[in-house]
C-alpha cells in the first residue's frame, strides 16, 4: 500500500496535512486552563456540526463502538427493552452489544440494501402500549451496504405512536459529511467517531446527549466506569478528564470542526453529494449496480458496488492494494465477497475521486471483467464538469 495515494475506504479517511500537524503537539498540562482552551471549543464545534443546541457533547478516547457503549450503559438498565433494525453489519454489531449487556432486543429484520422502515418501527411502537421499549436504535448510514435511513421519518413515527422511548442514532459514517439534525429530529443520543467525517485518526468516540438522555443517566443501572458521562462532565467543569485525555486528537478535532464550519455545512454536504453522484455515474457506466436498492437510500459517503457472478469483490480490493497501492473497502457479513466499497467522505475532492474511479476500473479489467477502460472516469468527469463545486459554493 502506498501512503502517497489517497484512501477510498469508508474510514479512516484521508487526513489533511494541517490536521495531522495539529495533532502533533508538545505535551501540556491536561489539568490546566490551557487544556480547557482546546477542549471546550472542540465540544462547541461538535455541537454545531450536530445541529444540536440542546446536545451535551462528550469526547472519549475510543471509537464509534465505545460511543455506542457510552449510549446504552449511561441510559439503560439490565433487562430494558430496545428496538432496532438489522440491515447491515454495523447495525448487527450494535444488536450484539445490547445483547451482551443483558438488554432485551426486539429486532426488525431488514434486507441488506434497504433502509430502516419508519412505518414498521411505528407499528411496533404503537403495539407497545405498556411502554416497555426504552430506546429505539437506528443506524443513519449503514457503512457496510452504502444505505442511508431517514431519521426524521423515524422520529415522526415515534411521535405519531406517542411513544416515550429515547432515540439513539449511529451517525459514525454520516455526521460531518451528510446532513444531521440532532434537535430537529429529536435525537436523544448521537454517536460518531473521529476517523470519518471529522478527518482525524481513529481514537475518539464523540457522543451527544439530549436533556432527556441526561435525565436517564440518573436512574440507569448498567455498569459503567470508563464511559461514565457523569464522571466526564465533572472533569469538564475543571478543564480536565477523569483520566488522561488524548490532547493532540482533541486539538485536531477543534481544528476540523473549524474547517467544516468555515467551509459551511451545507457546502460540505453538497460536496459529498457531488462526489458520490460522480461515483454513481461511473458505476452505471460500468454496467454495475449498487447494493443500496434505490436513490432514496443512496449514501453520500460510501458506495457498495455489487460484482457479477463469478467475481469476488474482495479480489478487486486485494488487487488494488497489491498492484496499485490503493485501498478500497471489502464486503462485510452477509455481503462479503459479493461487493466492494468505494468510500467518498471526509477530506476528498473531485480530482482525488477520479483517481479512485480510474484505479477501480484498472482492477476490474485486470481481473477479466467486461469493463471499458475510461468509461466510468468519463461519466464522472462529465458530471463534475457540469456541477462545479466552486460555482456551487459561490452561489450559496
Amino acid at each position: 500500500m502506498s501512503i502517497q495515494n489517497p484512501v477510498f475506504i469508508p474510514g479512516p479517511t484521508n487526513i489533511p496535512e494541517v490536521v495531522r500537524k495539529a495533532c502533533d503537539m508538545a505535551t501540556i498540562d491536561h489539568r490546566s486552563p490551557a487544556f480547557g482552551e482546546i477542549l471546550h471549543p472542540a465540544r462547541d464545534g461538535v455541537k454545531q456540526v450536530l445541529k444540536g443546541k440542546s446536545a451535551e457533547v462528550f469526547i472519549f478516547p475510543s471509537t464509534g463502538t465505545g460511543g455506542w457503549e457510552t449510549a446504552i450503559t449511561n441510559t439503560l438498565s439490565p433487562g430494558d427493552k430496545v428496538l432496532v433494525a438489522r440491515n447491515g453489519m454495523f447495525s448487527h454489531r450494535w444488536i450484539d452489544m445490547c445483547q451482551r449487556h443483558g438488554l432485551k432486543v426486539q429486532i426488525v429484520e431488514t434486507r441488506w440494501g434497504e433502509g430502516i422502515s419508519a412505518a414498521r418501527y411505528g407499528e411496533v411502537l404503537a403495539a407497545d402500549t405498556a411502554g416497555e421499549i426504552r430506546a429505539v436504535l437506528a443506524t443513519h448510514n449503514e457503512t457496510a451496504t452504502g444505505v442511508l435511513s431517514d431519521i426524521g421519518a423515524i422520529r415522526q413515527a415515534m411521535d405519531v405512536a406517542r411513544h416515550p422511548a429515547m432515540l439513539f442514532v449511529d451517525g459514525v459514517s454520516s455526521i460531518g459529511s451528510m446532513d444531521f439534525r440532532f434537535d430537529d429530529w429529536g435525537v436523544d443520543v448521537a454517536v460518531t467517531g473521529s476517523q470519518k467525517g471529522f478527518m482525524l485518526p481513529a481514537g475518539l468516540a464523540i457522543v451527544g446527549f439530549s436533556p432527556k438522555a441526561m435525565m436517564a443517566t440518573k436512574t440507569a443501572r448498567l455498569p459503567r466506569t470508563f464511559f461514565d458521562v457523569a464522571d466526564m462532565g465533572a472533569g469538564y467543569a475543571n478543564n480536565a478528564y477523569p483520566y488522561t485525555p488524548p490532547v493532540g486528537l482533541i486539538n485536531g478535532l477543534k481544528l476540523t470542526c473549524d474547517m467544516l464550519l468555515d467551509e459551511g455545512l451545507e457546502n460540505v454536504f453538497a460536496r459529498h453529494h457531488r462526489i458520490a453522484t460522480g461515483v454513481r455515474r461511473a458505476v452505471r457506466a460500468w454496467g454495475l449496480e449498487l447494493c443500496a436498492e434505490g436513490p432514496a437510500v443512496y449514501s453520500n459517503t460510501v458506495s457498495a458496488i455489487l460484482t457479477p457472478d463469478g467475481i469476488n469483490g474482495t479480489d478487486i480490493v486485494t488487487h488494488g492494494a497489491n498492484k496499485y497501492g490503493v485501498a478500497f473497502g471489502v464486503g462485510l457479513g452477509e455481503v462479503a465477497g459479493r461487493l466492494f466499497r468505494i468510500g467518498h467522505l471526509g477530506s476528498l475532492t473531485d480530482v482525488m475521486m477520479l483517481s479512485g474511479i480510474a484505479t477501480a476500473e484498472m482492477c476490474m479489467v485486470d481481473l477479466g471483467m467486461e469493463i471499458e477502460l475510461g468509461s466510468g472516469v468519463a461519466a464522472a468527469q462529465e458530471y463534475f464538469r457540469r456541477n462545479d463545486g466552486l460555482a456551487q459554493k459561490d452561489a450559496a
